[in-house]
C-alpha cells in the first residue's frame, strides 16, 4: 500500500481503488491501494474524513484508521465494492491540528533533551492537551526557559523540516531520539536546531507553521515531570478563552487586566475577615441560645441559614451547656429544599441510630457514635413528628 501521508502531509484529497471491504466490529473495514489517511500510532491519533464515490453512498465517512497486519484499515460507516474508484478527502482541520501539536511536541522534547538531557519517556496527543513525560525533574525557571526557547525557535528558524529514510549504515552516524531500539527502515524527522527523532507521524513543513507553543502545567511524575501543552490553533483558542475570562474578572473587580490577581487577593482577604467576624457573631448567638437549654435534657431545635460547620458549632455549644447526659439535634433549612442536621450525644450510639432517621426522613449522612451530620428531604413538621414518636416509643438514642 502506498502511504501518501509519508510523502506529503499536506495532501488533502487523493484518488485510490478499493481492494477489500469487510464487516467489522465498528463498521465496515476498507483497504485501499493507496491512502493519505494516517493510521493511529506513535502517540498520534488517526485521521478522519470521507471516501467519495458515485455509487449508492456518495460520501462514506471514515470513522477510524488503524494499521493491522501490515495493512491500513479504514473503518467506515458504509461498505464499498472492491474495485471501486474513490476519492479520499482528509478532515483537514483535524489533520493540521494534530500536525501542529505533534510538531510542537518534537520541538519541546528536542530542546529539553539538548538543554538538560531530558528523555521523553511518554507522549499523549489528547483531544484537549498534549502531555510529555520527561525522565528527570525541571525547575520552574527551566520550565519557563523551555517555553521561551521553543517559541523563539518557531519565530527565528526558517529551515524546513527534514524527513529522511537513512540506510542502516547512515543511521549509525545519526544522533536521534528514540524510546526503543529500532529495526528495519527507520524514518527520521528533523527540526534543524531543535530535534532529530525517529517518528512515523505527520508534521508541518516549517517550524513557523506550529504558530505558538504554550506550556500549561508541570507536575511531578515518577522520577521526572509531566508537562501539559497546547500548540498552534489550540494555543490561540486557549489564550483567547483565558483572556475572555480575565476581562470578565476585570470588570467584576473593577481592576485593570494585569491587576486582577492582586484584586482577587484583596477580595479573598476581605472575605476571610468577614467570615471570621460572622463566625464570632454566630458563636456569641450560639452561646446565648445554648444558655436557654442549660442543664440535663434532650434538645431538638431549628435555626435558619446555617452552614454545616455552623450547625456543628451550634450543636457543640448546646451539648456543652446541657452536660454529658444530653441529646441534641440541630436542623437548618426549609421545607422546600430540605434540612441539614447535626446531632450529638456524649457516649451515645448515634452511628447505628441515624440510619433509622435517614430512612424515615429520606436523608443521608453519618459519622461517629457521639456525633453525626447529614441532610433530610422532609418538612419541619415531619422532623418533629419523627422525634416525638421516637421519644414516645422509646427508640430515641
Amino acid at each position: 500500500m502506498e502511504k501518501l501521508y509519508e510523502q506529503d502531509a499536506f495532501i488533502v484529497k487523493f484518488e485510490a481503488k478499493v481492494l477489500s471491504c469487510a464487516k467489522g466490529k465498528k463498521g465496515f473495514d476498507i483497504i485501499l491501494d493507496r491512502t493519505a489517511f494516517y493510521p493511529e500510532g506513535g502517540g498520534q491519533p488517526y485521521d478522519t474524513g470521507r471516501l467519495e464515490t458515485g455509487g449508492t453512498f456518495d460520501k462514506v465517512k471514515v470513522l477510524e484508521v488503524h494499521s493491522r497486519d501490515g495493512e491500513i484499515v479504514h473503518t467506515c460507516n458504509h461498505p464499498l465494492e472492491p474495485g471501486a474508484e474513490i476519492i479520499g478527502v482528509i478532515d483537514w482541520d483535524r489533520r493540521f491540528d494534530l500536525m501542529q501539536q505533534h510538531s510542537g511536541e518534537h520541538i519541546v522534547s528536542g530542546l529539553a533533551h539538548s538543554l538538560w538531557g531530558c528523555e521523553n519517556v511518554g507522549f499523549h496527543l489528547g483531544a484537549e492537551v498534549v502531555t510529555i513525560d520527561f525522565d528527570r525533574p525541571l525547575t520552574e525557571k527551566q520550565f519557563a526557559t523551555l517555553e521561551e526557547t521553543a517559541n523563539w525557535h518557531l519565530w527565528q528558524i526558517n529551515e524546513p523540516v527534514k524527513i529522511a529514510y537513512p540506510s542502516p549504515e547512515e543511521l549509525e552516524h545519526i544522533r536521534y531520539r528514540s524510546k526503543k531500539a529500532l529495526t528495519g527502515q527507520v524514518r527520521i524527522v528533523e527540526f534543524p536546531g531543535a530535534d532529530c527523532c525517529a517518528c512515523c507521524g505527520t508534521h508541518v513543513n516549517y517550524p513557523a507553521q506550529v504558530g505558538l507553543v504554550k506550556l500549561l502545567s508541570m507536575q511531578k511524575f515518577r522520577e521526572g515531570v509531566r508537562i501539559e501543552l497546547v500548540c498552534g490553533g489550540r494555543a490561540f483558542r486557549y489564550l483567547s478563552r483565558a483572556l475572555e475570562q480575565n476581562v470578565q474578572v476585570s470588570r467584576l473587580l473593577s481592576a485593570k487586566l494585569f491587576e486582577t490577581g492582586a484584586a482577587a487577593e484583596r477580595l479573598l482577604a476581605e472575605n476571610a475577615a468577614l467570615k471570621s467576624r460572622l463566625m464570632a457573631l454566630e458563636d456569641a448567638r450560639f452561646a446565648q441560645l445554648a444558655g436557654q437549654y442549660a442543664g440535663p435534657g434532650d434538645v431538638v431545635l431549628f435555626e435558619d441559614g446555617l452552614s454545616p460547620d455552623a450547625l456543628r458549632r451550634l450543636c457543640g455549644a448546646v451539648l456543652h451547656a446541657c452536660g454529658d447526659s444530653c441529646f441534641c439535634a440541630c436542623f437548618s433549612g426549609d421545607d422546600s429544599s430540605g434540612y441539614k442536621y447535626a446531632i450529638g450525644q456524649p457516649n451515645g450510639h448515634l452511628r447505628d441510630w441515624v440510619k433509622s432517621l435517614n430512612q424515615a426522613l429520606n436523608g443521608r449522612g453519618g459519622g461517629k457514635d457521639d456525633f453525626v451530620q447529614g441532610s433530610v428531604q422532609a418538612s419541619r413538621s415531619e422532623i418533629k413528628a419523627f422525634f416525638q414518636a421516637a421519644i414516645r416509643e422509646g427508640t430515641a438514642p
